[in-house]
């Protein structure tokens, strides 16, 4: 397909753009007989996990099927967001407006905590602070965007700005959206490079990290456990299972329990050709990140060097590959920006975020096993952020409750992990997007 089909580059590669500059290394590690605290997948979570661990003393030991990094953590748009989606969850009906405000304020201080991880470690990841710009697809969408505003920036303790249809080319090159919110709690940075330099900083710090091991079951043993995986057996005395997207596998799952909760969904981007500079300044002034209100939503943004725009979205909500979904989303692309009709796609890729069904992220402890998960596919920061505060309670050295910490965490009936009703839902969703758009 990609020497056929008119949108692909010459030299159009089926993996992330990120991998150009920091794709995940291959480590030679072996797997420990024994560990003290044995941490399954290797993202954002997990090393960030590890790094607090051995901050406090622990000794820790990192696996992951693939290479350390090698999931969501290199393959997500670089997005740093503050928690804005939990604060956009009706969180009042469920917790109160007490215990709702704990919640959204536990989720917006991920955002302060991954500038101070990033500074600490001296981590190279193309970090700043830029922004966000929130596009409306809807007067309605817009309306209700406000109600937010002044709620969100309290939250944050960042100013936001609602931004009517005839201003919005001062934040986005494009016409397609009616307004939009500015938000300040939102950065950038190069979640491949990220993803390396965390892993670098857990290791500095002692952290074991090895890949390329396949747990395919976790049992109590005594006051430990004992790890099965496809290189042998590794035997702990405590257990993280940080998997997120990754948690259900029919080679084995290292926490069935957990795999009920999440629905993986497929994420798909593509990156252009570089792009004159003009261009670039037309598309995006102020460099900001962009997402739109859609409930099949588009997120884009100017990579890291100025020079492409990586647009990414749910272009499918069945299985289909890279190539198969690229035309998709370069024809969101071309929608909101025409003037890219001609513009080829270098590289397109994908890979699984995790939603849970009350739409929050969890930490918390099933079968004495630890567990971190559900970003709902904004997990730069707040996997980071999970992982710290899981650490934190493994060690028994949390200073007090961490409010995402042993919520209720729903499944449905009969549901094993693997989402078959996704095309279902997707179908629906896209069409009361099609409504929402006609109505205005």
């Amino acid at each position: 397909m990609t020497d056929l089909h008119p949108i692909f580059a010459p030299a159009f590669k089926a993996r992330p753009w990120w991998w150009e500059a920091a794709e995940p290394p291959d480590r030679d590690n072996s797997l420990p007989d024994r560990t003290a605290v044995a941490i399954v997948g290797g993202g954002y979570a997990g090393l960030s996990a590890a790094l607090t661990l051995r901050r406090l003393g622990h000794e820790v030991t990192v696996i992951d099927a693939e290479r350390i990094g090698w999931g969501a953590s290199s393959r997500n748009g670089g997005m740093v967001s503050g928690g804005l989606k939990v604060a956009s969850t009706g969180l009042e009906a469920t917790y109160g407006a007490e215990e709702a405000r704990r919640i959204t304020a536990a989720a917006a201080a991920s955002f302060p905590f991954i500038e101070e991880t990033i500074a600490r470690e001296g981590i190279d990841c193309d970090y700043v602070r830029c922004g966000r710009y929130a596009a409306a697809w809807s007067p309605g969408h817009y309306r209700a965007m406000a109600e937010k505003a002044d709620w969100i920036a309290e939250l944050t303790g960042l100013p936001t700005e609602m931004v009517p249809k005839s201003r919005q080319r001062e934040f986005l090159g494009s016409d397609h959206y009616h307004g939009g919110m500015a938000a300040a709690a939102t950065g950038s940075l190069h979640p491949g490079k990220y993803a390396r330099g965390l892993a670098a900083a857990a290791e500095k710090a002692g952290a074991r990290l090895v890949d390329g091991v396949r747990v395919t079951g976790v049992k109590q043993e005594g006051s430990g456990f004992r790890l099965a995986t496809d290189k042998g057996e590794l035997r702990a005395d405590a257990v993280l299972v940080a998997t997120n997207g990754y948690s259900k596998d029919p080679r084995g799952t290292a926490l069935p329990w957990l795999a009920r909760r999440l629905i993986p969904l497929n994420s798909y981007i593509i990156a252009t050709e570089e792009l004159p500079a003009e261009t670039m300044d037309r598309l995006f002034p102020g460099r900001r990140m962009i997402s739109d209100s859609k409930r099949v939503l588009n997120y884009f943004r100017p990579s890291p060097d100025g020079k492409r725009v990586l647009w990414g979205g749910r272009a499918s909500f069945r299985a289909a590959t890279a190539e198969q979904s690229a035309p998709t989303l370069h024809g969101y692309m071309t929608a909101a920006f025409p003037e890219l009709a001609g513009t080829k796609i270098t590289h397109a890729w994908t890979g699984y975020v995790a939603f849970t069904f009350d739409y929050l992220p969890h930490i918390g402890v099933q079968d004495g096993v630890h567990f971190a998960a559900g970003c709902q596919g904004s997990g730069v920061a707040m996997a980071t952020w999970l992982g710290h505060n899981v650490a934190l309670k493994l060690a028994g050295a949390a200073n007090e409750r961490f409010a995402l910490d042993g919520l209720n965490f729903p499944t449905r009936p009969t549901y094993t992990g693997s989402p078959w009703f996704l095309p279902f839902v997707g179908g629906w969703y896209r069409l009361r997007d099609h409504i929402d758009r006609i109505a205005a």
